[in-house]
Protein backbone atom coordinates (compact mmCIF):
# COMPACT_ATOMS: atom_id res chain seq x y z
CA UNK A 1 0.00 0.00 0.00
CA UNK A 2 1.60 3.06 -1.26
CA UNK A 3 0.21 5.54 1.65
CA UNK A 4 1.97 2.89 4.35
CA UNK A 5 5.20 3.58 2.09
CA UNK A 6 4.77 6.97 2.30
CA UNK A 7 4.23 7.29 6.11
CA UNK A 8 7.42 4.58 7.13
CA UNK A 9 9.45 6.76 4.84
CA UNK A 10 8.56 10.01 6.61
CA UNK A 11 8.66 8.57 10.35
CA UNK A 12 12.25 7.07 9.02
CA UNK A 13 13.53 10.30 8.09
CA UNK A 14 12.03 11.99 11.37
CA UNK A 15 13.31 9.59 13.67
CA UNK A 16 17.02 10.18 12.45
CA UNK A 17 16.94 14.03 11.50
CA UNK A 18 14.31 16.03 13.89
CA UNK A 19 11.99 13.84 16.56
CA UNK A 20 10.09 10.52 16.99
CA UNK A 21 6.67 10.59 15.17
CA UNK A 22 3.99 10.96 17.90
CA UNK A 23 1.65 10.97 15.03
CA UNK A 24 0.43 11.77 11.52
CA UNK A 25 -2.56 14.16 11.18
CA UNK A 26 -2.93 14.02 7.23
CA UNK A 27 -1.28 12.29 3.92
CA UNK A 28 -2.13 13.84 0.69
CA UNK A 29 -1.49 13.67 -2.70
CA UNK A 30 0.26 16.48 -4.51
CA UNK A 31 -0.79 18.49 -8.11
CA UNK A 32 2.89 16.75 -9.02
CA UNK A 33 2.50 13.75 -7.89
CA UNK A 34 4.25 13.99 -4.81
CA UNK A 35 2.90 14.50 -1.08
CA UNK A 36 1.90 16.42 1.38
CA UNK A 37 1.77 15.08 5.18
CA UNK A 38 1.50 16.54 8.64
CA UNK A 39 3.08 15.31 11.44
CA UNK A 40 3.09 15.62 15.15
CA UNK A 41 6.42 14.81 17.05
CA UNK A 42 7.15 15.17 20.90
CA UNK A 43 9.21 18.11 20.91
CA UNK A 44 12.40 17.94 23.75
CA UNK A 45 10.73 15.42 25.59
CA UNK A 46 13.45 14.36 28.53
CA UNK A 47 14.14 18.53 28.94
CA UNK A 48 9.92 19.14 29.65
CA UNK A 49 10.23 16.18 31.94
CA UNK A 50 13.17 17.10 33.58
CA UNK A 51 11.81 20.53 34.64
CA UNK A 52 7.84 18.52 35.25
CA UNK A 53 6.18 20.54 32.20
CA UNK A 54 3.73 18.97 30.40
CA UNK A 55 4.93 17.78 26.97
CA UNK A 56 4.90 19.90 23.70
CA UNK A 57 3.78 19.02 20.62
CA UNK A 58 5.16 20.37 17.08
CA UNK A 59 2.95 19.80 14.22
CA UNK A 60 5.09 19.85 10.74
CA UNK A 61 4.41 20.23 6.86
CA UNK A 62 6.19 17.38 4.94
CA UNK A 63 6.69 17.34 1.10
CA UNK A 64 7.61 14.44 -0.52
CA UNK A 65 8.30 13.63 -4.10
CA UNK A 66 7.32 11.09 -6.50
CA UNK A 67 10.11 9.22 -5.33
CA UNK A 68 8.60 9.11 -1.50
CA UNK A 69 11.82 11.15 -0.34
CA UNK A 70 11.16 13.74 2.10
CA UNK A 71 12.31 17.18 -0.15
CA UNK A 72 11.03 19.65 2.75
CA UNK A 73 9.64 20.15 6.68
CA UNK A 74 8.55 23.19 8.53
CA UNK A 75 7.01 22.89 11.91
CA UNK A 76 3.64 24.79 11.71
CA UNK A 77 2.85 25.35 15.56
CA UNK A 78 3.77 23.91 19.06
CA UNK A 79 1.65 23.58 21.65
CA UNK A 80 1.09 21.77 25.46
CA UNK A 81 0.66 18.53 24.44
CA UNK A 82 -3.06 18.46 26.70
CA UNK A 83 -4.17 22.10 24.93
CA UNK A 84 -7.16 21.39 23.02
CA UNK A 85 -5.15 21.72 18.73
CA UNK A 86 -6.42 24.49 16.28
CA UNK A 87 -7.09 23.44 12.71
CA UNK A 88 -4.90 26.29 10.46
Amino acid sequence: MVIKEIMNSVTDFFNEHVAPVHKITSVELTEDEGWKLQVEVIEEKEYMKKYAKDEMLGTYDVLLNKEKEVTSFKRRDIRYRSAIGQEM
